[in-house]
Order: structure tokens, then C-alpha cells, then sequence
């Protein structure tokens, strides 16, 4: 089958994100044979906090209109989650950290062809374990536990190497009409947006199969 680029835009503080690489992958592993050719883009959702991040509970208790809204909104996440087979342990998580060096690390993650491995890995660290992944030396490890040299992620981390191409892409994925996130497009040309059900995207595939 000829292959199909799936770009997806992403942050990996993203729950519904995560969600949606959860139903997406119960889709792709039904149908092995699956045309799709993935990469990830960058989107920050918070591209503004400091690079220290913020306390967690505060940011969404502001984000949200107060603790009672944000508990509603995350009760329909856990739901979500648990739905998806996804782990989100809330307790964990102190930190809402600025995604920037997550999407470098990202991007040089697909440079060698690891970057589903790597995005997988960023959200369990950060909605499963609670790692703050705005850290440095957090994302150098998880680097190393995707099987990219963590050192040389480190000195990376350590520069401005990429950072204007971060944001140059995420910016123009905004102009192109991204506003949130998850967002997919599908051979350049059909958007989806939003943490989709396994079904979808196996009528999506099927369909694919059917004109190809």
C-alpha cells in the first residue's frame, strides 16, 4: 500500500493528546498493514510560561475559572483516559512546564526515526510518573530510554540549537489554521481534529485501502 503521511500536531502536556496517540495506536496495531507514514509537529499550548514552569494546580485552577471547573474538566479527561487504557496520576504532576525543549527533543528524535518511541515516552513521564519535562536532565533520560544518546541530548538541551525552528513551525501551524490540539492531517490534505475513537481511524485506513 503506498504510504500516507499523518502529520500530527501535538503538545505533550496535551492529555487529550495523549488520548488521541492511545486510539490511534489501538487502530494501527488491528491493521498492521496500515499506509500511515507518521511525524509529530510542535504546538505549545502555554508557549509563554517561564521556563521553570508553573505550579500545576494554580495554572489550571487560572486556566479554568477556578478549582471547581477544573475538576469537572479533568474528571471528563480521566474518563477519557480510562477509556483509552492511558494512566494519568494527577497526584503526580506539580509542574505545568514550559514544552519548548520537549519539542526539540522531539524534533531531533526524528531525525533518527525515534520520535513515536519519544513522544510515548514524554507522556507517560509526565501524566504517569509525574516528571517535570521542562527539565533538562529529565529529558536527556528519557532521550536515553528511547535509545538516543542522553549525553549528547544533554549538550543539545544546554544551547539555543533549534529553538527558532521550534517556534518558526509552530507559528506557522497556527497560520495555517492549527489551533488546537491534537490536530491530523491526512496526506496533506484532510484535517482531524480532536482524540478520535479507534473506529474512526479504522474507517479511515479501510478506506485509504479501498482507492489505493
Amino acid at each position: 500500500m503506498t504510504q500516507v503521511t499523518l502529520d500530527i500536531f501535538s503538545d505533550p502536556v496535551c492529555p487529550w493528546c495523549m488520548i488521541g496517540k492511545a486510539n490511534l495506536d489501538r487502530a494501527l496495531e488491528q491493521r498492521p498493514g496500515h499506509p500511515f507514514r507518521i511525524e509529530w509537529h510542535p504546538f505549545q499550548l502555554n508557549p509563554d510560561l517561564p521556563p521553570g514552569g508553573v505550579d500545576r494546580r494554580d495554572y489550571l485552577e487560572a486556566k479554568f475559572g477556578g478549582q471547581a471547573r477544573a475538576v469537572e474538566i479533568y474528571a471528563q479527561v480521566m474518563r477519557a483516559a480510562e477509556a483509552a487504557g492511558v494512566d494519568i496520576n494527577l497526584d503526580r504532576m506539580a509542574v505545568q512546564p514550559n514544552t519548548l525543549d520537549a519539542h526539540r527533543l522531539i524534533h531531533w528524535a526524528g531525525i533518527e526515526g525515534r520520535q513515536n518511541a519519544v513522544v510515548a515516552a514524554l507522556f507517560r513521564a509526565y501524566f504517569r510518573d509525574g516528571r517535570d519535562i521542562g527539565d533538562a536532565a529529565v529529558l536527556a533520560g528519557i532521550a536515553a530510554e528511547a535509545g538516543m544518546e542522553g549525553a549528547m541530548v544533554a549538550r543539545l538541551l544546554a544551547t539555543d540549537a533549534d529553538r527558532d525552528a521550534i517556534a518558526a513551525r509552530d507559528s506557522h501551524a497556527r497560520q495555517r489554521g492549527v489551533n488546537a490540539v491534537p490536530t491530523f492531517l491526512v496526506a496533506n490534505q484532510y484535517v482531524v481534529s480532536g482524540a478520535q475513537p479507534p473506529a474512526f481511524w479504522l474507517q479511515v485506513i479501510d478506506e485509504l485501502a479501498a482507492v489505493r
